[in-house]
Order: C-alpha cells, then sequence, then structure tokens
C-alpha cells in the first residue's frame, strides 16, 4: 500500500476511515478508524477530527470540498491535487453530471486507473509531505 509506505518514511502513521461493513483485520502500519454504515458516516468523521496541515485521499469532490477550507490537502487517488481555486469547477461538473444521468443520459465512467495514475499519486504525495517535513 503506497500510502503506508510512503508515510513510514516521513515517520508518519496514517489514518484510514471505513465503515464497519469494510472492516479489515490486517492493518498493516496504519491506523484504522471504522464508523457505521450510514451514507455520510466516514464523511463525518473526517471532517470532524482533520486539522490543518493534515492530508486527505479521497475521490469524493464533496468532501474535498469541505475539507480544502480547513487548511486540508486533498489528494485523489489519482495524484490530482485539489485546490480551493479550482473545486469549484469541479462541483459544477458533478453536477451536470448528475443533472444528465437523471435524464438518463450516461457516460462512459471514470477511465481505468493507469500505472501512470499510480505514479502520478506517488510522487504528488511525496512532494505533499517532503513540503510539510521541511526536506
Amino acid at each position: 500500500m503506497e500510502i503506508v509506505e510512503i508515510a513510514k518514511g516521513f515517520e508518519i502513521e496514517p489514518v484510514f476511515v471505513a465503515s464497519y461493513a469494510h472492516m479489515v483485520n490486517d492493518f498493516g502500519g496504519a491506523v484504522w478508524k471504522f464508523v457505521d454504515s450510514s451514507k455520510e458516516a466516514a464523511d463525518l468523521f473526517i471532517m470532524n477530527h482533520v486539522k490543518k496541515g493534515d492530508v486527505a485521499v479521497t475521490q469524493d469532490i464533496g468532501l474535498a470540498s469541505t475539507l480544502l477550507p480547513k487548511g486540508v490537502y486533498v489528494l485523489s487517488p489519482r495524484g490530482t491535487l485539489y485546490e480551493e481555486e479550482h473545486i469549484h469547477t469541479a462541483l459544477d461538473m458533478r453536477y451536470l453530471s448528475a443533472k444528465a444521468r437523471r435524464r438518463g443520459q450516461y457516460g462512459k465512467g471514470p477511465k481505468p486507473f493507469t500505472q501512470e495514475d499510480r505514479s502520478r499519486f506517488v510522487k504528488q504525495l511525496t512532494k505533499i509531505l517532503s513540503n510539510l517535513a521541511g526536506k
């Protein structure tokens, strides 16, 4: 798991949040916080426990938009660093896509996750943690 390995290099213990329905037995060098399976339980836990300077990894644009004003670095699993200046555009696109789906217009969906995505994520996470550590 890239996150654990990268965090270890900066002497950081990553925290993962998941519902009890996705409970794991092997914690693999990370802290796991388990929450109810209700729709927004993980998001609410994250929003209530992050602090300025934390790093969050999510593909949930709505969650990203609530974390950015708190001074949290938000990174997608594909290595995109969300920024406050551009998050509104992403939210608008999400809204327009949902509106189209309600009309029965379905796109192709997301592109397959590639090795390039993985490399971009590793590079971006390493860069963020390095900057935070002052290295």
